[in-house]
């Protein structure tokens, strides 16, 4: 939820920021009416509740005789404290559900536009070249017994796989070697829950417009996350917590998307499936401190992609592509050889104090007065990896170099052979 004192103060910047995301700014003029009944409302409830405290006290001091009329007035103010508290009651949800609609503010030099209208921040390494025609990652997967998509579709439905041999262990590696990078940062470690709360997951603006790519389990009233960012958002929520330094956590989980609204693409393959394993950098921080402490989140996703060996370049997301949270959000795109294009492996949002006011977690800054802290994103390994990794570093044999940096957690093994 964006700062509700912006909201009155500076309602045109937040027009503004609705603008270059392409929604409608009317939104804005909703909450700010539902703001004004709000405390409209909450004037009236202490307007009255005051005189009934007033003529409350009035009756021990009056004559006998004028006591009933008294009490009969307290009795008529009850009343109306009661119907005034109701009103106030009614007028809260009608602004916080008016106030949800507005997205986070985009900051400042994010670009306008939609999907295609990024800017490119930077592009690192050599594209790599064959002379052969190089193959995709799914025939890849399968010369090598990584890769079973038939019998992940035969036992769970299209866009399921089986990773299997080499193709898990390399999954495996992938992640450990974005788990040791984190703790070497000085990261904790979770493992949390892929079923969390409707508050939880309304909390972190995974519930927009959105939501269809949500699994929901109605008999459970529970939802399956589709990245550790949800749970780990929650894990301090409705905590004071100290940020004198940043708070990492480095969260390992299996994720879900239901993928609503992609008929038709990425269809081959493990780029767009419905669950996938994913290690996810989430920090709460001063937000003061939160741009910088973006620009570090970046750099450790680039320091993956390095250590792998990828040619990649890093984007600055468009306003309109921004999720409902982000203030601003770098994608880190690998090369995908057998599509001639950069395809999204990893991105990282701060989401500033967004996150934080919805499920109320807070700092208490040097004068003692409490607010809300930043919060912040990235992932730093995840299955889809293995597309641009297999691609980049294949051999006309249909054999794969494994990565130096990969090595040690596959006993030492340097190539990947295809399957007899």
């Amino acid at each position: 939820m964006i700062d509700v004192q912006i909201l009155r103060d500076q309602p045109e910047i937040v027009r503004a920021s609705q603008r270059a995301r392409g929604n409608d700014e009317a939104t804005v003029d909703a909450a700010l009416a539902a703001d004004t009944r709000r405390r409209e409302a909450i004037r009236n409830f202490e307007t009255l509740r005051a005189e009934q405290n007033a003529r409350s006290k009035a009756i021990g001091k009056a004559a006998k005789e004028e006591r009933p009329a008294l009490l009969a007035e307290v009795k008529e103010l009850s009343e109306q404290v009661k119907q005034a508290q109701a009103e106030v009651t009614a007028a809260e949800s009608e602004f916080t559900t008016a106030a949800a609609r507005i997205e986070n503010l985009v900051a400042d030099g994010v670009p306008a536009g939609g999907e295609d209208n990024f800017t490119v921040l930077k592009t690192v390494g050599e594209r790599p070249t064959f002379d052969f025609t190089p193959r995709d990652h799914l025939e890849i997967g399968e010369l090598i017994g990584g890769i079973d998509m038939a019998r992940g579709a035969k036992v769970s439905g299209s866009r399921f796989h089986f990773l299997r041999g080499i193709g898990a262990r390399l999954e495996l590696a992938i992640m450990q070697l974005g788990l040791n990078k984190a703790l070497e940062e000085g990261f904790v470690m979770l493992t949390p829950p892929t079923l969390v709360k409707p508050e939880i997951m309304q909390g972190t603006g995974f519930l927009g417009e959105h939501a269809d790519e949500v699994y929901l389990l109605e008999r459970q009233d529970l939802y399956l996350t589709g990245t550790s960012e949800v749970a780990l958002a929650g894990y301090h929520a409705d905590e004071i917590i100290d940020v004198t330094e940043p708070l990492r956590y480095v969260g390992w989980s299996t994720c879900y998307r239901s993928e609503a609204g992609s008929a038709g693409k990425d269809t081959r393959g493990i780029i767009r499936v419905h669950q996938f394993n994913k290690l996810e950098m989430f920090v709460y921080a001063d937000p003061e401190i939160a741009q910088a402490e973006h620009e570090r989140l970046l750099g450790w996703q680039e320091w993956m992609m390095n250590a792998l060996g990828l040619h990649y370049r890093v984007i600055d997301t468009a306003a309109g592509d921004l999720g409902s949270s982000a203030a601003r959000k770098y994608d880190v795109e690998a090369w995908v050889p057998t599509q001639e294009t950069f395809r999204e492996l990893t991105s990282t949002s701060n989401c500033t104090t967004f996150q934080a006011r919805r499920l109320n977690t807070r700092f208490r800054s040097e004068g003692g007065r409490t607010q809300p802290v930043a919060t912040l994103n990235g992932t730093l390994a995840t299955t889809r990896w293995l597309v641009a990794l297999l691609e980049t570093h294949q051999r006309a044999d249909g054999s794969v170099v494994v990565p130096e940096a990969l090595r040690p957690y596959l006993g030492g093994l340097e190539v990947i052979e295809p399957e007899a």
